[in-house]
């Protein structure tokens, strides 16, 4: 199973630093939205209780028409001096959705009804596009890292570098359940595991890039923020996927389980790293 793993992570790892540094900016918007909206949608219609076929069409469909009138409103999604709407929208759900995983299951009568399950969906799935959108976009400047492609880059490098992390020392040392009426089998060591991938992360990009110890201090406090909140977005996902009682949110990589289940970390941390870039323009 671990060897199906790193096979499976070889190679959508390699697929997707392929897609960033050779595909041009607007394939890359596209990409994103088919793969993070599209058929994030297609699972998200399940894990809400719609597990029909035509009602995850629907779903995915209505997501797509939603996407659609999102782009052709540059306000919400352009980065700016200002934080994009969709970006502030997605930095408020992730602190509600926090609340909601560490009060459950006492939450789940606030969000029980299948249609409410639903809009959290475009409130996960949404602002996770925005963020890699705006992350894209960013223009060359003389930071620590010098393009949007290397920050998405880096953003990716921090969610497997933490997801490895948590999984060999949770493994190894996990003791101290993190969250157990969410996810058994996350502990508070694998979350140690995690910030210490993100901080050799931190620590290399700083030594590469020749920052000061300012900024790699920046840098640092910024990733582990980063980290935490892809803690929070796999968290959110096993929440759902407990409700309904489902081991995984679907079957496109057989043995490894869905899409979802490979980008639930990736779905919090884009929207909160692409703010803090936005945020942070001095510091980075």
């Amino acid at each position: 199973m671990l060897k199906q793993r790193v096979v499976t992570a070889f190679i959508l790892s390699s697929a997707c630093i392929s897609a960033i540094l050779s595909f041009p900016a607007p394939w890359l918007e596209w990409l994103a939205a088919l793969v993070v909206v599209v058929m994030g949608g297609w699972e998200w219609a399940r894990l809400s209780g719609f597990p029909l076929l035509w009602q995850r069409v629907c779903y995915a469909l209505t997501t797509a028409a939603v996407l659609l009138l999102l782009h052709n409103t540059p306000a919400l999604l352009a980065p700016g001096e200002d934080i994009p709407v969709l970006l502030a929208i997605g930095m408020v759900w992730w602190c509600l959705a926090l609340a909601l995983v560490l009060r459950y299951p006492a939450s789940v009568r606030l969000w029980r009804f299948p249609l409410l399950r639903l809009g959290m969906g475009w409130l996960v799935l949404l602002p996770a596009w925005a963020g890699l959108v705006a992350l894209v976009g960013l223009e060359p400047d003389e930071g620590i890292i010098s393009s949007g492609r290397g920050w998405l880059l880096y953003l990716f490098a921090l969610v497997w570098g933490a997801d490895v992390g948590a999984y060999f020392a949770g493994r190894r040392y996990g003791k101290r359940r993190l969250a157990p009426h969410v996810s058994p089998g996350k502990t508070w060591e694998g979350v140690l595991g995690s910030l210490a991938v993100t901080s050799l992360l931190a620590a290399g990009t700083a030594l590469y890039t020749k920052t000061s110890l300012s900024l790699f201090l920046v840098l640092l406090v910024a990733s582990w923020a980063v980290n935490l909140v892809a803690v929070l977005g796999d968290l959110l996902e096993s929440m759902f996927k407990r409700e309904q009682g489902f081991k995984d949110s679907g079957t496109l990589f057989p043995g490894h389980g869905g899409l979802l289940d490979r980008i639930d970390s990736l779905t919090a941390a884009a929207p909160v790293f692409a703010t803090l870039c936005l945020l942070l323009p001095a510091p980075f």
